[in-house]
């Protein structure tokens, strides 16, 4: 075996190692970025249900007191605003690709369903002045989807 065979086949060797090592490395990515994905629909879900600060706003808008909903959101009070900016939030991170729409769906499909049955709550939503422009889009996306 002459010298330019050695050569050429300790380059293909290294060609080789080289595609498997990138390969492993996107693997890799995929593995760690799906697991982050999955921490941060946990820490949203612990404190959308564990915690208290969310919960007077969940249980009225799951509630049939159509009266009530409708003064929270004419009222603008502090719990609602921080509900629907948990929300959001939730929205920002789907985007971005942290959180996925499956993991969303998966947790908060039923609360998100209540913002879209509630009128004058989707109105304050589809409020431009009121910013949830995030929650807006996605609630719009959800529409195309179903």
């Amino acid at each position: 075996m002459s010298l330019d065979s050695v050569k050429t086949v300790f380059e293909i060797g290294y060609y080789i190692v080289a595609i498997c090592a990138a390969i492993a490395a996107v693997i890799v990515y995929y593995q760690n970025r799906r697991l982050e994905q999955s921490r941060w629909a946990s820490t949203f879900y612990e404190k959308f249900y564990e915690g208290q600060k969310y919960t007077n706003v969940r249980v009225l808008l799951d509630s049939s007191d159509s009266q009530n909903v409708e003064k929270l959101a004419e009222e603008e009070s502090v719990e609602f605003s921080d509900y629907l900016n948990f929300f959001e939030h939730i929205a920002i991170f789907a985007e971005s690709g942290q959180l996925t729409s499956h993991d969303v769906e998966a947790s908060f499909a039923y609360y998100l369903n209540c913002l879209e049955k509630q009128p004058k709550v989707r109105a304050y939503i589809e409020n431009e002045e009121k910013g949830y422009e995030k929650l807006r889009a996605y609630l719009g996306k959800r529409k195309k989807m179903a």
